[in-house]
C-alpha cells in the first residue's frame, strides 16, 4: 500500500522533469536528476563514508589475523670466569613459541570486526540518502525563488500598464498627479521585493553550486514545475517506512557488534595456552636436546571484570539509543508531513477560490478604472491582491515539495529520489 502511495509521490516529484545530465555548462539549465547525480559523484560526506567502509574493511580483515609465531635464542653460562669464561661451558638455546587463542576469542573478535563492517557500509546508505535529499531540497530552493522572481515581475509589468490610461486621465483631468506617483511608488515597492528575492536566489543558487561540487553557480537556471501535486500516503505509512531508514537499520550491527565486544570481554579471563619447542646445544659435552615448555596465565588479580561491565552497558544502551533515533526521525517526519498536509490544503483555497476570485475582482476593477468607476488606489489594491495570492501559492508548493524531499530523506526506501534521474 505505501509503496502506491509512494508511485504517487513520485509522480509529483515528476514536477523536476527533465533529461538528466552528467555536466552542466554556465548557459545550461540544471534538472532535478543532474543535480542529484553530480551531488552523489561529488560530496565529500559521501567520499568520507566510502574511507569509513575501507577502514571498517581493514580492521575486519585484521580482526581475524592469527597470533604471530616468536622465536628467540638463549646463551647461558658464557663470558663468566674460571670454567666459564668466553664460551666453553656455554649452553645455547633455539626456542621458537606459538600463542594458541582458545575458548572461541578469536571468532568473536571476527564478529566484531564483520559487525563494524556491515556498520559502516549501512551508515553510507544514510549518508547517501542525506545528500540527495539535501541537494533535492537545494534545487527546490533556487526553483521556487526563480518562480517568484517571474511572479514579481509579472506585477511590475502590470503595473507599469496602467502608466499610459493613468496619464490620459490626468491629461483630461479626470485623475491628479499624484496618482502618477502613486503608481510609482507602487512599482518601486514591488521592484524592491524582487531585488530582495534575487539576492536570496544568489545565496540559494551557490549553496545547491556547492552541494554539486562547484564553488559557484555554473548553471543559468534550473528546470522544473512546482505546480503538479500528488496525494501522500498516510502518517503510519510514513512512520513504518522509517524503520527502514538506514539509520535505524545501522543499530542491529551496532548491537551486533556491541554484544561480540562483551563476548570478548567475558573470554579475556579464560587462559590461552603459550607452547615453545626448542634445541638446546651443550657446548661443554657437545650433546644436543630438545626443550619443550608450557605457559599458561593465571588470571588470579584481574578478572576483567570493569571492561565486561562496560560492554554489558554499553550493549544494554543500544536499544535506548535506537528508540531515541527512531523517535527523532519520526519528529523530523511529522513536521514535514504537517506541512505538506497544509501546504495542500492551502493551496486548494488558492486555486479554487482565492486565485480565481482576485484575478476576476482585479479585471472588473481594472475596466471599471477605465470607466471612471474605480480610483487607483483601487487598482493597485486589486493587482496586489492577485499577486499575493499567486505568492502564497508558489510558497506552499514549494514547501509541499520540499516537506515530500524531507520525508523521501527519512524513510528508508527513497520513493523519488532513488529514481532522480527520471526527473
Amino acid at each position: 500500500m505505501l509503496f502506491r502511495y509512494a508511485t504517487r509521490l513520485a509522480c509529483a516529484a515528476a514536477l523536476l522533469v527533465g533529461s538528466s545530465l552528467t555536466g552542466v555548462a554556465h548557459s545550461q539549465t540544471l534538472t532535478m536528476g543532474a543535480a542529484l547525480q553530480r551531488a552523489l559523484a561529488t560530496s565529500p560526506r559521501l567520499t568520507a563514508a566510502e574511507r569509513d567502509v575501507g577502514i571498517a574493511r581493514g580492521q575486519r580483515i585484521q580482526s581475524g589475523a592469527l597470533i604471530n609465531p616468536e622465536i628467540s635464542y638463549d646463551l647461558d653460562d658464557s663470558f663468566g670466569s674460571g670454567a666459564y669464561r668466553g664460551t666453553r661451558s656455554a649452553e645455547s638455546a633455539l626456542q621458537i613459541s606459538q600463542m594458541f587463542e582458545l575458548w572461541g576469542k578469536r571468532d568473536a573478535r571476527i564478529a566484531a570486526g564483520q559487525a563494524g563492517l556491515d556498520t559502516a557500509a549501512i551508515e553510507r546508505q544514510a549518508v547517501r540518502l542525506e545528500v540527495l535529499s539535501e541537494a533535492a531540497i537545494a534545487f527546490l530552493n533556487v526553483l521556487g525563488l526563480q518562480r517568484r522572481i517571474e511572479i514579481l515581475d509579472e506585477q511590475v509589468d502590470a503595473i507599469d500598464k496602467l502608466t499610459p490610461l493613468l496619464q490620459r486621465r490626468v491629461d483630461a483631468g479626470a485623475s491628479s498627479i499624484a496618482e502618477t506617483g502613486r503608481a510609482e511608488v507602487a512599482s518601486a515597492l514591488v521592484k524592491a521585493d524582487r531585488e530582495r528575492t534575487k539576492a536570496s536566489l544568489a545565496t540559494a543558487r551557490r549553496e545547491l553550486a556547492i552541494l554539486i561540487g562547484d564553488t559557484a553557480p555554473k548553471f543559468s537556471a534550473v528546470s522544473g514545475r512546482l505546480d503538479s501535486i500528488g496525494r501522500p500516503p498516510s502518517f503510519q505509512a510514513v512512520v513504518t517506512a522509517i524503520d527502514a531508514n538506514p539509520q535505524l537499520v545501522r543499530w542491529q550491527a551496532i548491537y551486533a557488534q556491541r554484544n561480540a565486544q562483551l563476548i570478548l570481554a567475558r573470554l579475556k579471563p579464560y587462559p590461552d595456552v603459550n607452547l615453545s619447542v626448542g634445541w638446546r646445544r651443550y657446548n661443554e659435552t657437545g650433546d644436543n636436546a630438545v626443550r619443550l615448555a608450557v605457559s599458561v596465565p593465571i588470571p588470579l588479580f584481574d578478572q576483567n571484570q570493569g571492561n565486561i561491565l562496560s560492554a554489558q552497558e554499553s550493549l544494554a544502551k543500544t536499544a535506548a539509543e535506537r528508540k531515541a533515533n527512531r523517535n527523532t526521525l519520526i519528529v523530523l517526519a511529522g513536521r514535514a508531513y504537517d506541512t505538506l498536509q497544509g501546504s495542500l490544503r492551502e493551496l486548494a483555497i488558492l486555486r479554487e477560490t482565492g486565485i480565481p476570485k482576485a484575478r476576476d475582482a482585479s479585471a472588473a476593477i481594472f475596466e471599471g478604472y477605465g470607466q471612471g468607476r474605480y480610483s487607483l488606489l483601487e487598482v493597485l489594491d486589486a493587482q496586489a491582491s492577485v499577486a499575493q495570492a499567486r505568492l502564497r501559492e508558489q510558497e506552499a508548493q514549494q514547501n509541499f515539495h520540499v516537506a515530500v524531499a524531507t520525508i523521501e530523506g527519512l524513510v528508508g526506501n527513497p520513493f523519488a529520489l532513488a529514481r532522480g534521474s527520471a526527473r
